[in-house]
């Protein structure tokens, strides 16, 4: 596939030139794939894609993060390039995005950033081992026992038996954002879309394991005072309500920063990764300064 699209913005493009490194890790014997841009032996991000989704999901927006920091992108087991597993659960997730930070080049306590399922696979990671992260940012994330895609293929509303399509374009025509969204760029759409999919016998099918929505619960995810500073990205039209949006504020704490990103729906990045990046971009600016003012010398 080609990285230029076609009337595709000059940032997309420019973002899907910047150099990216891949390799994998062992993970508790499965074979955790990753992609990882920036300087390597810097202070890091690790991106923690949503259910069903993959590390590519970040292609457009990792390199924006990648001045003078390691941003490195996994596809948890069961999804993208990943090894599938018998079973899965957000802890096992938890220590696979823990597991890569160091391998692929980050120095440090990596900040976890994740969306959507990949944030509360970050909640559940401050809960077991925040002293290890330099904090951790959630993208219209509902913190609770199922995310909108479970709940979907719970009800066999979306995410039925994965079929094979003929063709790649047959597949194509059948991606479906969920919950749904047709507010996009819509090459960061097509983008998404084609790497969703690999060849198979017989034809195109997607990358994720359909065992994964039969994950385990985790109590961790009712925890409160996580072990590491919080931050939360509420999309305006995404689906976190006023009353969840209020139980976690409760339980983030009273230093948890919260922002509201205008016009975005769910998938924060396809319809308004920009403002995203921003977003992510002034939380981490604030935490170097209170590190910086923490660190100094009496």
């Amino acid at each position: 596939m080609s990285n230029v699209h076609r009337e595709a913005p000059r940032w997309f493009d420019s973002a899907l030139a910047f150099p990216v490194e891949v390799g994998q890790v062992d993970v508790a014997g499965a074979q955790i794939q990753y992609r990882a841009w920036g300087p390597t032996g810097s202070p890091g991000i690790v991106l923690v894609h949503g259910g069903a989704a993959h590390s590519r999901w970040w292609d457009h927006v990792a390199p924006m993060l990648a001045t003078g920091r390691r941003v490195v992108a996994l596809d948890l087991s069961g999804h993208g390039d990943s090894d599938f597993r018998g079973h899965y659960g957000l802890e096992q997730w938890a220590e696979e995005a823990l597991a890569v930070a160091k391998p692929a080049g980050i120095s440090g306590p990596p900040v976890f950033v994740g969306h959507s399922m990949g944030g509360m696979v970050s909640y559940v990671a401050a809960q077991l081992f925040g002293e290890e992260l330099a904090g951790v940012q959630l993208i219209d994330s509902p913190v609770r026992a199922r995310t909108p895609e479970e709940e979907e293929a719970r009800q066999q509303r979306a995410f039925g038996p994965k079929k094979v399509y003929p063709t790649k374009a047959d597949a194509l025509e059948h991606f479906r954002f969920v919950p749904p969204q047709d507010t996009v760029v819509p090459a960061v759409r097509d983008h998404v879309a084609e790497t969703s999919m690999r060849e198979v016998e017989g034809g195109w099918s997607w990358k994720f394991d359909s065992a994964f929505f039969a994950r385990s619960s985790s109590d961790h995810l009712g925890g409160a005072d996580p072990r590491c500073r919080i931050a939360f990205f509420r999309a305006e039209n995404g689906i976190v309500d006023d009353a969840t949006m209020e139980s976690m504020r409760a339980r983030f704490g009273p230093t948890a920063l919260v922002v509201d990103i205008p016009d975005a729906g769910h998938h924060v990045m396809v319809d308004q990764p920009l403002a995203l990046v921003v977003g992510i971009r002034t939380v981490l600016a604030s935490w170097d300064a209170e590190d910086s003012v923490t660190g100094m010398p009496d």
